[in-house]
């Protein structure tokens, strides 16, 4: 099982297949739709022009009688001649009195008693015609065609949004077994790795007692033994993370650690004469919940990578509370970055500008330490002013906490 952000992003990914494909059919099942709305719009038009034309030159229109009438009138503008009784307010005088003061023909399109009247008035020899058409069924004809279109695209969109979503669920399926197999390699070769790491440690502590005892200089030895402390203690967070990742749900790291005085003394032991670099603590403990040596490394990659990029310049590291809350700063005077790249740089493989010291991998793993912890990380930052790095944590349920304890 891939871990609780990975899984989130492997679904939201099919999420994301499945209404982007959904939506671009519903894109295109609007556009058939429209196109066939206004082709039968265009169609009756023209068919409501020749029913009118017709009318007027034969003083009768070929469409149902109810639809249509047929008025006459003399070349004074008098008229000689209804069809029947026409609806209210027709026929149009005023396009009458149009035609027989200019001879123009006059086209207009009326609502009267909830429909729409398409009329025609024109001279044929010495007589006005005014030809008038209901469209009160083509209207009727263009609603249940939207209507029914619009049935049809909600279950099309529907069908649509389901097969996407099957699709995405195969096209994401790679990926997700991909995450997976990630993940049991990172515990395998871990597991491998942890023995002959071990003994590498015991023996260079071996070494290093008999160099002391012997009166010889063992600092290379020294630092062996802390590289290889260092190396086994990151393959216990590997190993952790990967039983994290396999069981989400599982039992968490439940040993209070005092964030305080871990800080102290991984600061203490980043100092060197060329940065001045300032802690301010609480005079109490801050204890959070969590193993050790893993967040013993998140504050050493913290001043690491603040001492890499200030060289000379200043670094103030802050422990401070809040309700149910522990704060790690880490600010810096140094080189700062792009605040477009502020959550970039926690992503694996990215180097900072001119290609930074590493793999690209500190920041990163730091990030997945915090987040397995429960906390955040967000950092801050403008070229040449800078960074600041803040981790959020969340304080350990006891005297003097309050933060509740656990379910």
């Amino acid at each position: 099982m891939i871990r609780n952000v990975e899984l989130q992003a492997v679904r939201r990914a099919r999420w994301q297949i499945g209404l982007l494909v959904g939506l671009a059919i519903g894109v295109l099942l609007a556009m058939a739709g429209a196109i066939a709305y206004e082709v039968m719009r265009h169609s009756q038009e023209q068919q409501i022009g020749r029913e009118l034309d017709y009318g007027i030159r034969n003083g009768i229109i070929a469409g149902p009688p109810a639809c249509s009438w047929i008025f006459f009138y003399a070349p004074d503008g008098r008229l000689t001649q209804g069809d029947r009784a026409a609806p209210t307010d027709l026929p149009l005088h005023d396009d009458v009195d149009t035609v027989a003061a200019t001879g123009i023909t006059q086209n207009r399109q009326v609502d009267r008693d909830g429909t729409t009247y398409w009329t025609r008035t024109q001279t044929r020899g010495d007589v006005i015609v005014q030809a008038v058409f209901d469209s009160r069924f083509q209207i009727a004809d263009r609603r249940h065609l939207l209507t029914a279109f619009l049935l049809a695209a909600a279950a099309g969109l529907l069908a649509a949004m389901l097969a996407a979503m099957l699709v995405g669920h195969r096209a994401v399926a790679p990926l997700a077994e991909a995450l997976t197999r990630q993940r049991r390699f990172v515990a395998d070769a871990s597991h491998e790795l942890r023995t002959p790491i071990a003994q590498v440690h015991t023996r260079a502590q071996v070494l290093a007692r008999r160099a002391a005892h012997h009166g010889a200089d063992h600092r290379d030895l020294d630092r062996l033994v802390d590289t290889t402390r260092r190396l086994g203690e990151i393959v216990d967070e590997l190993l952790l993370s990967a039983r994290l990742a396999a069981d989400p749900d599982g039992p968490r790291p439940d040993a209070p650690v005092d964030l305080a005085r871990l800080t102290a003394e991984e600061t203490e032991r980043a100092l060197n004469g060329t940065t001045s670099v300032t802690l301010t603590t609480p005079p109490r403990p801050v204890p959070i919940v969590g193993v050790e040596s893993a967040l013993r490394r998140v504050v050493s990659e913290l001043l690491a990578n603040a001492l890499l990029h200030t060289p000379g310049g200043r670094i103030a590291v802050t422990v401070r509370t809040s309700p149910g809350t522990a704060e790690l700063v880490v600010a810096d005077t140094g080189d700062g970055f792009d605040p477009a790249d502020a959550e970039r740089i926690f992503d694996r493989f990215h180097r900072g500008p001119g290609g930074a010291r590493g793999f690209g991998l500190g920041l990163a793993l730091l990030r997945e330490v915090v987040t397995g912890h429960g906390g955040t990380i967000v950092a801050d930052g403008h070229p040449g002013r800078g960074a600041t790095f803040t981790v959020r944590l969340p304080l350990a349920a006891g005297p003097g906490s309050s933060r509740p304890p656990p379910p």
